[in-house]
C-alpha cells in the first residue's frame, strides 16, 4: 500500500475538523479556501473515504474522520516532535563545530600524545575545532592561568595554587641516534657512552635541559655538549642527519619503525620527567574541551 498524502494534507484536516468551518481553517493555515479544499480532496481519495458531510449551513465529520482524527493528531504531534528534535540537534551539531578549544602544550608531547588524541577525538564524532598553542613548559602554565588555553599538556607542575596537574605519563630520556650508529646496537646507553660524542642539548634554561643537568648533578656525573637547541625538532634534524647524537624526551622522538632515528634509554642515571594536564583549579569548560581531556586520560591509563 502506497502513503500518497503528506503531512501538510493532515494538518489541513485537523484545521478543518477542529474549526468547523474550510474558511476559517484557511485562515488560519494561511492558505486559500480552494487550496485548502484541494488538500482535503487529496486526503479522501488516498484514504478511499469522505471526511465532511457539508450543506450550505453545517459542516460535520464522518464516522471515518471521527477514527482518522485522533491518530492523524498523534502523526503531526510525532512529526512536530522529530523535527524539532532533529534541529536541536543539526543546532548543537553546529554550535560544536564553530567551538574552539585551545589547547596549550610543550611541543614534545605533539608527536605521541596529542595526534593520537586528536584522531580519537574525530573518531568519536567531535567538530570542534582545535586550537594548539606550543610553548614552553612555564608558559603553557602562564597560558593556562590566564585563561588564553582552556587546558595545557606540560611536565612541570605549577606552583600557583589555581592551577591543578593531573599525571598522564611518564615520560623517560632517550638518545636519538641515526639507525647506522653504533648506540642503535645497544638495549640502552649509560650517560658516560656520550662522552666524547657530538651531543645535541636542550637549551639551557628550558625545563627539558633543567631536568638532565638537576639528575646529572645528583649523580655526580657531567655531560659536554657540542650543539645546543631549543626545540626538539631541531634536535631530531642533526641527528638525523649524522650531525650528532641527541638527548631528548622519548615522547618527542617519532614511534615510526621506519624512522631513519632510533631511540635507546638512558641510564645510570635513568631520568624521566611526568606529563599531565594543566588546568585552572574550578573551572568550567566546554563539553569538547572534557571530551578531549577524558581521551588523554584514558589513553594514559
Amino acid at each position: 500500500m502506497r502513503i500518497n498524502f503528506e503531512f501538510a494534507d493532515l494538518e489541513a484536516f485537523l484545521a478543518v475538523a477542529d474549526l468547523g468551518s474550510f474558511q476559517r481553517a484557511a485562515e488560519q493555515l494561511n492558505v486559500s479556501q480552494p487550496a485548502l479544499t484541494r488538500r482535503i480532496q487529496k486526503l479522501e481519495t488516498s484514504l478511499g473515504v469522505r471526511l465532511f458531510d457539508r450543506t450550505t449551513r453545517s459542516l460535520r465529520l464522518t464516522l471515518a474522520a471521527k477514527r482518522l482524527s485522533g491518530r492523524a493528531r498523534a502523526m503531526v504531534d510525532d512529526a512536530v516532535e522529530a523535527t524539532l528534535a532533529l534541529q536541536d540537534q543539526s543546532a548543537r551539531f553546529e554550535h560544536e563545530r564553530n567551538a574552539i578549544v585551545s589547547i596549550a602544550l610543550i611541543p614534545s608531547a605533539t608527536q605521541r600524545i596529542l595526534t593520537d588524541a586528536i584522531k580519537a577525538f574525530r573518531r568519536r564524532g567531535h567538530k570542534a575545532r582545535l586550537r594548539i598553542l606550543d610553548r614552553s613548559a612555564n608558559d603553557v602554565a602562564e597560558a593556562v592561568a590566564q585563561g588564553e588555553a582552556d587546558f595545557g599538556i606540560s611536565f612541570i607542575p605549577a606552583s600557583d595554587p589555581n592551577i591543578g596537574f593531573q599525571a598522564l605519563a611518564d615520560d623517560r630520556f632517550v638518545v636519538a641516534v641515526r639507525r647506522d650508529h653504533a648506540l642503535s646496537g645497544q638495549a640502552e646507553v649509560r650517560w658516560d657512552s656520550l662522552q666524547g660524542l657530538p651531543v645535541i642539548l636542550a637549551m639551557k634554561g628550558t625545563g627539558n635541559r633543567m631536568i638532565v643537568d638537576e639528575a646529572l648533578a645528583r649523580a655526580r656525573r657531567t655531560l659536554s655538549w657540542s650543539y645546543e637547541v631549543r626545540r626538539s625538532t631541531t634536535a631530531l634534524s642533526l641527528a638525523e642527519a649524522g650531525i650528532g647524537v641527541a638527548v631528548l624526551p622519548e615522547a618527542a622522538v617519532p614511534g615510526d619503525p621506519d624512522s631513519l632515528i632510533a631511540s635507546r634509554p638512558l641510564v645510570d642515571p635513568a631520568v624521566s620527567r611526568t606529563i599531565g594536564i594543566v588546568r585552572r583549579a574550578g573551572q568550567r569548560l566546554t563539553k569538547p574541551a572534557e571530551a578531549m581531556i577524558a581521551i588523554l586520560m584514558e589513553r594514559s591509563r
